[in-house]
């Protein structure tokens, strides 16, 4: 009686070895082609169709596209470098600094240097087949935390102009001087803070080497900052 291990070395023998398909593991087309193998994104193993594909190795020619409608194809290299996306973390600019007072606006802006676009590049070696994923921020959007605020402008969204979202207060700028980008809060935090939250959109697009190409779902990326706000202190005389 056969055990396990030797069924299935044989069924394997048979497959890649003894001409059904493939006759000695395909070794005189080396340089040719190659076989393709299931795997998992680890980053999405819990996805209900993760272990869909399940056939064994097969071959393709060199410069062929799989007919296996679970292959990997240009789009799915696309989403997978969006996943490797190096997008920095939604940490905005603001003036004045972390205490800010009752009804004087606070400017608000991101670092041009970090949020530029960014690119990432998946490729299957030895197949020819790549895709690149673009990301660009293209809008920010600020939730001041209560609902005893304004936001500039008053959507609360905050379009990319000339490269840059929102821009710093320049120095000797009079602080009731509304920005273009920013905040003001209308009741002070009562020695706490608000939970300022920033998200930064942005537009994702792919291209690769077969010629297809296109837009990918927009992504939103966001961060809480702690922002404390004061009551203005007069002196009277």
């Amino acid at each position: 009686m056969l055990g396990v291990g030797e069924l299935v070395g044989g069924v394997f023998d048979s497959y890649f070895k003894e001409g059904h398909p493939y006759k000695n593991y395909n070794l005189d087309k080396q340089g040719k082609g190659q076989f393709w193998a299931a795997t998992i994104n680890e980053k999405r193993k819990n996805d209900p169709e993760a272990n869909s594909c399940n056939k064994l190795p097969f071959w393709v020619e060199e410069g062929e596209t799989p007919k296996e409608p679970l292959a990997v194809s240009p789009k799915i290299l696309a989403e997978y470098a969006y996943d490797e996306l190096p997008v920095p973390s939604t940490e905005i600019e603001l003036a004045p600094e972390g205490t800010t007072k009752v009804n004087l606006p606070t400017w608000a802006w991101l670092d041009k240097a970090k949020f530029k676009k960014v690119s990432v590049t998946a490729s299957i070696p030895g197949s020819g087949l790549s895709a690149t994923t673009t990301a660009e921020p293209v809008s920010l959007s600020i939730d001041p935390g209560t609902e005893d605020a304004e936001t500039y402008p008053a959507s609360g969204e905050c379009p990319i102009e000339g490269g840059k979202i929102g821009v710093p207060r320049a120095k000797g700028t009079p602080a009731d001087t509304d920005p273009p980008c920013g905040v003001k809060y209308l009741r002070s935090s009562d020695g706490d803070a608000y939970n300022l939250r920033a998200t930064v959109t942005w537009k994702i697009s792919w291209t690769s080497t077969t010629g297809e190409g296109g837009d990918l779902p927009e992504g939103q990326f966001g961060a809480d900052q702690r922002v404390e706000v004061e009551e203005v202190q007069s002196i009277n005389r």
